[in-house]
């Protein structure tokens, strides 16, 4: 779980609730405990929603059923056409949803779920997962943990449509068709180039390496990225160009990268490749990290954090893991 996830909700909170839920699993907890964990709920919505939050976490970790797949099976049964496939399943229970389907930018607005998006998609990932995949026209695209792209290919033009998380593209050459890559906040042509993308909340970071890429927002602003450059976008702004970013590219190959990163930025980069809960105390967000660490072992990258910086990793549940510091 990210941290944009639970921005509404105090750190404070969510481990209180996620102390609660220790207690009351406990096989010798009884109702004292019980009256004092429904005093506590009644004391705040905060409370309210910090202890549905540990509840959805501990519901998805468990993984015992997936109530999106078992929807679309009920639709398939009931609708008696075995030939639908998955994205016209979905696009029934959008329907039902909402009394309508919702156009891609309001969907990606709206409030349902991203593993109901990266479903839909012809390419996605998982959490911990990365994907590399060469589209038709020799292009080599690598998909970040916890993304989704449609690809729209025709005579006239090359479309990838990035719906959640981010990608690297190596682009192959073809003269009389452009690569374009599609977020909520703007369109980018590719002019001959390596380039990664990410959808972040309200905006679309671009990181170039080779070649060069032109950026439209959504509003009509027009700048030119250039080999070496990051940049970010929202429908309406495009930021100065800076240094482009090399850990953008290091996930590809298993690794965090983190130069002077603040710790709550690293810690919400590495939740997208473990499942479950991961805090950090906002007392030692800010703190400076610098190193590689692996993201195909998230236990291991949590111990040199531990062991390299002023901070305590604890994991009251396997499925929720706090950073605070060291006492």
């Amino acid at each position: 779980m990210t941290h944009a996830t639970t921005n509404a909700i105090s750190h404070a909170s969510l481990e209180q609730a996620a102390s609660w839920y220790v207690q009351l699993n406990d096989q010798q907890s009884g109702q004292q405990e019980r009256e004092h964990w429904q005093a506590w709920l009644a004391q705040s919505s905060e409370h309210q929603a910090a202890w549905h939050y540990v509840e959805r976490v501990s519901q998805r970790f468990a993984a015992l059923q997936d109530n999106h797949q078992q929807a679309a099976g009920h639709v398939l049964r009931n609708s008696g056409r075995s030939s639908l496939n998955r994205r016209q399943t979905v696009k029934s229970l959008l329907v039902l949803m909402s009394g309508g389907l919702l156009g891609w930018s309001a969907w990606r607005e709206s409030a349902l779920p991203l593993s109901l998006a990266r479903w839909t998609a012809d390419l996605s990932t998982g959490t911990g997962e990365t994907r590399e995949t060469r589209l038709s026209d020799g292009s080599q695209i690598w998909l970040n943990a916890l993304s989704a792209l449609n690809v729209r290919f025709d005579t006239a033009q090359r479309l990838l449509l990035l719906q959640a998380g981010e990608v690297l593209i190596d682009t192959a050459k073809d003269t009389s068709r452009p690569l374009l890559v599609q977020t909520v906040e703007g369109r980018m042509r590719a002019l001959g180039t390596r380039f990664s993308v990410r959808q972040e909340d309200r905006r679309t970071v671009l990181n170039v390496y080779e070649g060069a890429v032109e950026v439209r927002t959504a509003q009509g602003q027009v700048q030119v990225a250039e080999a070496g450059q990051q940049l970010s976008f929202s429908q309406d702004h495009i930021s100065t160009p800076t240094a482009a970013s090399a850990s953008r590219e290091a996930w590809r190959r298993g690794l965090l990268l983190a130069d002077n990163l603040p710790l709550g930025q690293l810690l919400e980069e590495l939740s997208r490749y473990r499942a479950g809960h991961l805090g950090c105390d906002p007392a030692v967000a800010g703190l400076p990290v610098m190193g590689s660490f692996p993201l195909k072992d998230t236990d291991q990258a949590l111990r040199l954090l531990e062991a390299a910086l002023p901070v305590r990793v604890h994991k009251p549940l396997e499925w929720w893991v706090n950073v605070g510091p060291k006492a």
